[in-house]
């Protein structure tokens, strides 16, 4: 096993990742920004490197800074995390020609199923259903407006290389796209340095499922999937397994098809496949690269660590996992908790943390890289802490966790805490009856 890795990320990410390192007895190195020295990441590591200033563009994505740290410490392999540069080919490539190794695919696979439109050909040729859309990037107006004609209105406007909601436009009719589609060639070129769009149908009330898959060179390997449909700003903030509305059938044909894809693209690593389900339908979305922010859920259901899991493929080049020896059990619900007031449109809620007791007990658990007395400062991604809760079926999984939220004590900053509760305590959510776009039209403040 690699000796030492250095983890080019913050967070509860980097805190998740070197508990991993530190249980295949691997040293670690976190790196960190000026006002990220006192981070609990930079506490549990080994060894830890300053490699800027609070801006990202100065410290978590300065390509020379991180190589400078590896340099420095000696580390053997690089892990990304999620978000910053985990989905960065350029990253990818500059750290294996310096004879590191990248703990995730090649960087050639980053590239191509990093590019939306490059993907989703790569999803059809291999056989998995693709929303009705754009064949490639849409470079004028009237272009767009001959595709929008073509498959008709609602349309959804995306950024080639975006993610995260930017770049990503909702457009009703025809009177509305000629504004809309500048807004986001503008956004694009704004966050991704790449204006490139494309344009798809829109479904107006699309579940969010997607596959979790590790593989390594000779075989690939699901562990289930898990629905992301309790979204705001198309981002999430409840992730479930297994899926409340899918059938064995729908759940089988879903899982054979997605390893059949990965297996087909050469694909090494922890990997996520999403999917837009509608009417009893799958359509392919994109693929993630990288882990995800809700790998938790997933580990809990299974009992498979992830993180440990990656590092083994990264080192050994093959996965030591058995689709039959792969069992989910019960429900999982996995909550972010994220310091935002959320009865403020969502508005970041920076500060210093002066009380916090985290929730435990029987099948609770949870990821977080904060303590009392640590600063949550406004430079970064506001996700501070997940819970994640194991129940026998949904409806025990639904009331451990709201148990454990209400064990959560946080002070001196507002959180995403009381929304959850209201949302575990709705009806609709009880119920399973409700889409991505449930949030934004639910009056919960």
């Amino acid at each position: 096993m690699f000796k030492k890795v250095l983890i080019a990320n913050r967070g509860e990410i980097a805190v998740r990742i070197i508990r991993a390192c530190k249980e295949w007895g691997i040293g670690t190195v976190a790196v960190h920004s000026d006002v990220d020295s006192d981070s609990m990441h930079v506490r549990l590591a080994d060894e830890s490197v300053c490699i800027g200033s609070h801006q990202p563009q100065n410290s978590y994505l300065n390509v020379s800074s991180i190589m400078s740290a590896v340099d420095l410490t000696g580390a053997e392999a690089i892990h990304p995390g999620y978000g910053f540069l985990s989905e960065n080919a350029k990253f990818a490539e500059i750290v294996s020609k310096h004879g590191i190794k990248f703990i995730g695919p090649s960087a050639d696979l980053i590239s191509k199923m990093g590019d939306k439109i490059e993907a989703k050909r790569t999803a059809k040729k291999y056989g998995l259903p693709v929303i009705e859309g754009s064949e490639g990037g849409v470079k004028s107006f009237s272009e767009a407006k001959s595709i929008c004609k073509e498959i008709g209105y609602p349309v959804l406007i995306k950024a080639a290389s975006g993610g995260g909601g930017k770049g990503m436009k909702i457009v009703d009719e025809e009177s509305q796209l000629e504004n809309l589609f500048l807004t986001a060639k503008n956004e694009a070129k704004k966050y991704f340095g790449n204006d490139e769009l494309y344009i798809e149908k829109y479904f107006k009330h699309p579940r969010h499922i997607e596959v979790q898959i590790m593989s390594g060179k000779n075989k690939t390997v699901h562990l289930g999937e898990r629905d992301c449909s309790v979204q705001r700003r198309h981002q999430k903030l409840i992730e479930e397994t297994p899926s409340p509305v899918l059938t064995n059938e729908q759940r089988k044909d879903l899982l054979e098809k997605t390893v059949k894809m990965v297996e087909q693209i050469g694909y090494e690593g922890a990997g996520t496949v999403e999917f837009i389900y509608e009417n009893g339908k799958f359509y392919f979305l994109e693929m993630n690269t990288r882990v995800q922010v809700e790998h938790p859920v997933t580990e809990v259901q299974t009992g498979i660590d992830i993180v440990k899991e990656q590092l083994w493929i990264a080192f050994n080049g093959e996965t030591a996992l058995k689709q039959n020896d792969i069992m989910p059990r019960g429900h999982s619900i996995e909550c972010r908790i994220n310091a935002e007031n959320p009865a403020l449109d969502f508005q970041p809620s920076p500060g210093t943390i002066n009380v916090f007791h985290q929730p435990s007990g029987f099948r609770t658990r949870v990821d977080g890289s904060i303590f009392q007395g640590c600063k949550i400062t406004p430079y970064y991604d506001s996700l501070i802490a997940k819970v994640i809760c194991k129940g026998r079926n949904r409806s025990e999984a639904i009331q451990r966790t709201l148990r454990s939220l209400d064990e959560f004590v946080l002070e001196g900053i507002t959180t995403t805490i009381d929304l959850h509760k209201k949302i575990l305590n709705h009806k609709k959510f009880l119920n399973s009856d409700f889409d991505t776009n449930w949030l934004s039209k639910e009056k919960f403040y």
